[in-house]
């Protein structure tokens, strides 16, 4: 959390990835660094003058190890001479005094190296946590610079200099112009028949008529209850042209299904009711009424009110009415 001081990009911009949008106040988190930093210092100095007084003694216990080893070997060679009765019983206990005594002393130089170790171990255990501290510190300290995740464009910017920046608040929009994706819904009984990385053609209205290849990279596995669709995520490839919330419209592929379609020009229109005129045998024309469905270019589906092989009349010109004989042509 700090005040915002500095705001470097607008809405628009164009920005690199690890690009510095905005900085917070820092000065609260550079102190922290810096009481790291100082008290890392210090620990280290500490590891150090461990470390030396590990080497000064494990030196002494060395020597102390050599005393009792030189100790232990003239007392063996003073108890064979002893039995031979080649030296005093003076001579002998001193030699038994002075391994005892050496003996000692190298027991107390190695418990002395080990509370030296125990020592550096916590030593170096303060380094390590005032390290820890360090990293934490320039952690927080990094917050104060907030940066671009991506390489992207700037959408919506909803800082400005002087306001308080919280965590959790959003303070800039980025969007990737290499990932955009198209969200389309589509019919229950059509999606059944798309699956993820299919291709599929796209048309972005602001684009142009070029149709361009999508992907279809995700596919909701529930529908929409009230409007029976499932959400199809399509994407797209990189296009400097394309923003969000453009509209754009998908063209799934589907069954080939059989059906009716006659010219436009044949379908005539009575109020609310469509029809088309059909011949007869002696080719007189009779206005059959007629549902229609989709429009393709110059020609309309014929839901019902025609059957395959039926004659009609192709352009319907105002000579043509009810109980008329037409002539081929």
């Amino acid at each position: 959390m700090g005040h915002v001081v500095a705001v470097l990009v607008k809405a628009g911009d164009v920005v690199e990835a690890n690009a510095v949008l905005a900085e917070l106040d820092a000065r609260d988190a550079t102190a922290l660094v810096k009481s790291a930093e100082s008290a890392l210092r210090v620990a280290e100095r500490g590891l150090d003058e461990a470390t030396k007084g590990v080497a000064a003694v494990q030196s002494a216990a060395q020597a102390a190890e050599a005393q009792r080893d030189l100790a232990s070997t003239t007392f063996d060679r003073q108890s064979k001479l002893l039995a031979e009765k080649a030296i005093s019983k003076q001579v002998f206990d001193e030699a038994a005094a002075a391994a005892k005594s050496a003996a000692a002393e190298a027991r107390m130089r190695i418990e002395e190296v080990a509370a030296v170790l125990a020592k550096r171990e916590q030593a170096n255990a303060a380094v390590e946590q005032a390290r820890a501290a360090l990293d934490a510190a320039n952690v927080t300290l990094s917050y104060t610079r907030v940066t671009a995740p991506f390489a992207g464009i700037v959408a919506t910017k909803t800082v400005d200099v002087g306001d308080l920046a919280a965590p959790g608040m959003t303070l800039f929009s980025l969007e990737d112009r290499s990932a955009y994706r198209l969200e389309a819904s589509v019919d229950e009984t059509s999606a059944a028949s798309v699956h993820v990385n299919d291709t599929v053609q796209v048309a972005i209205d602001g684009l142009g008529d070029t149709p361009m290849d999508g992907t279809v990279s995700e596919i909701f596995p529930a529908a929409d209850p009230s409007s029976r669709t499932s959400m199809v995520k399509i994407a797209l490839p990189a296009d400097d042209r394309l923003r969000s919330g453009q509209f754009g419209r998908a063209r799934f592929p589907s069954a080939d299904a059989a059906g009716l379609a006659v010219p436009r020009t044949a379908v005539v229109s009575r109020g609310q009711l469509e029809g088309v005129y059909a011949l007869n045998t002696e080719s007189i024309a009779t206005l059959r009424l007629v549902k229609t469905g989709k429009i393709f270019g110059d020609t309309v589906e014929i839901l019902s009110g025609l059957r395959e092989g039926d004659r009609y009349v192709a352009e319907v010109t105002p000579e043509v009415v009810d109980g008329v004989r037409i002539d081929a042509r």
